[in-house]
């Protein structure tokens, strides 16, 4: 690729936004994903001009309709136009301020943009001419997490490191079949590692509270789950409660001093796998279609590999312990324009409580960062308020949609 092709790396020392500076100390994840998220919406909603979103819901609004200036992404869902920038900023390694102006994300000041929007480009151009319009090349396979993409190979270290076998995993097929368990045995053996069908579907609420942990910090976390598909976690941080909701049809986010931002596309996905009490008894009716991938190290200890198809979604990996059977990691997809956002959970010191086995621990991973969630304490079958799960009113300022 030519230096004109080039993202220039002098742009990278531009400052932050302050709302970013405040919060990336807290001590929790959620904080770190929220504030980004925050960040771009501030941007984007004062770009929109602040329209209140519509009634509506029959026609989802397209970018160009609900953003200004938008040139290369014409025509994607409106609510596609974050989760596509947040791939851009983990394919590159930098963040919103690189390619937009705070405040005014419509402007075209910055000469990354307009660089941005050439590689789109001659990206959707690679992939239309050579790849019969199928999605082969995105922006990670040159970038790689750095602005300036690598032109020369690279000396070999002392210990290789996985590089694009680790990338073709989100296409879900580049395992070799294997000898041994089926699929559906796998399933099969993990749903009664759990405690079996009847014993799940026994339980209707779940109360856990615990610690989350983020680099070296830790805080309070309690999570509320009630069935059919109810959770809410509240991460109990310095400057107030940052909320994670999802009431079996939609999901919000909330952290202190800033509007609610709703759920789209793959989260309200994941939100609903996470919510699910009785994910185990539902996994095998979720695929299309699920083929073990052989084995594959997680940790110090061998688990078969499994890849499930689902209609209309991203494949899932499922990692089931060669010796226990248990789920010991899931790896989910977000479906953007650009390319899928891959995000990894590795669950972690079963217990039995209440007639089943669940994950004391797991480490929730995404190109942003990742916390770790340590429960102390666990509760079944008791009586948990549908209004935990209740999404609380806008406040008159989203409406007006004021800049950041």
């Amino acid at each position: 690729m030519s230096e004109r092709k080039r993202i220039e790396l002098r742009s990278m020392g531009q400052p932050r936004a302050a709302v970013l500076r405040l919060f990336i100390g807290i001590a929790a994840i959620f904080i770190f994903v929220f504030i980004f998220c925050a960040v771009v919406i501030g941007g984007a909603r004062a770009q929109s001009g602040g329209v209140a979103p519509t009634s509506n819901a029959a026609e989802p609004k397209k970018a160009e309709e609900q953003y200004k200036n938008i040139q290369m992404l014409k025509g994607i869902p409106a609510d596609q136009l974050i989760p596509t920038m947040q791939f851009i900023t983990a394919s590159l390694g930098v963040e919103c301020g690189f390619c937009h102006v705070e405040g005014a994300f419509e402007k075209d000041d910055k000469k990354p943009k307009q660089t941005a929007r050439k590689m789109m480009e001659m990206m959707f151009a690679i992939n239309k001419e050579n790849f019969k319009g199928h999605r082969e090349v995105t922006c990670y396979s040159c970038h790689r997490g750095s602005v300036d993409p690598v032109g020369t190979p690279a000396i070999m270290s002392e210990e290789p490191k996985p590089g694009v076998e680790e990338a073709k995993k989100a296409d879900g097929g580049e395992a070799k079949e294997a000898s041994g368990p089926g699929a559906d045995q796998l399933i099969d053996k993990y749903l009664q590692a759990v405690g079996g069908a009847a014993a799940i579907e026994k339980i209707t609420s779940r109360v856990m509270k615990g610690t989350i942990t983020f680099g070296d910090r830790n805080v309070a976390i309690e999570i509320f789950s009630k069935d059919p598909d109810k959770r809410v976690s509240f991460t109990h941080t310095p400057d107030g409660d940052s909320v994670t909701a999802f009431d079996g049809h939609e999901g919000w986010l909330g952290v202190p001093g800033h509007p609610v931002r709703e759920m789209h596309g793959p989260e309200i996905d994941g939100a609903s796998m996470d919510a699910d009490l009785h994910f185990a008894a539902h996994l095998k009716g979720m695929f299309s279609e699920a083929k073990v991938r052989g084995t594959e190290k997680v940790g110090d200890r061998e688990a078969y590999l499994v890849v499930g198809r689902r209609e209309g979604k991203p494949p899932l990996r499922l990692y089931f312990d060669e010796q226990s059977g248990l789920l010991v990691r899931l790896v989910r997809y977000g479906e953007t324009p650009l390319g899928r956002m891959p995000t990894q959970i590795d669950y972690a010191d079963y217990r039995e409580t209440g007639g089943v086995k669940i994950p004391f621990r797991w480490t929730l991973a995404r190109p942003s960062g990742r916390f770790t969630i340590q429960v102390s304490e666990v509760k079944q079958n008791v009586p948990v308020d549908d209004a935990k799960f209740a999404k609380p009113p806008a406040p008159p300022e989203e409406l007006k949609g004021p800049a950041k």
